[in-house]
């Protein structure tokens, strides 16, 4: 089970850090990513992180803005956000998957979202002035 939470309103320029807490698993064996699904969008990949060797892979829209973490004593991934912008709003999903893990890093671009078994519910998160 994922638990995403953190997301609000920011100005832009500002900054917000998701959580994504995963129970029941062996945090280690999987990846763990965020997404993020816009009003009539379809739902893109944003980072990952694989939480046994901190391997981590970014949307090139986001270098440079956010940072993906984790703390594997509490189970958590971390997204922070900074430098937002107004294209940055949508619902931010966080996903989990054991077998992509082994996935991640020999594709091109963006593991596609039907790889990931396990999805928490959205946290909105919304930059406007």
């Amino acid at each position: 089970q994922l638990q995403a939470s953190g997301g609000g309103l920011v100005q832009p320029g500002g900054s917000l850090r998701l959580s994504c807490a995963a129970s029941g698993r062996t945090f280690n064996s999987y990846v763990i990513a965020w997404f993020r699904q816009a009003p009539g969008k379809e739902r893109e990949g944003v980072s990952w992180i694989l939480p046994s060797d901190g391997g981590t892979y970014y949307r090139d829209s986001v270098k440079g803005r956010f940072t993906i973490s984790s703390d594997n004593a509490k189970n958590t991934v971390y997204l922070q956000m900074s430098d937002l912008k107004p294209e940055d709003t949508a619902v931010y999903y966080c996903a989990a998957d054991r077998d992509a893990r082994a996935l991640v890093r020999k594709v091109s671009g963006f593991l596609h979202r039907a790889y990931f078994a396990s999805w928490g519910q959205g946290t909105q998160v919304t930059v406007s002035s």
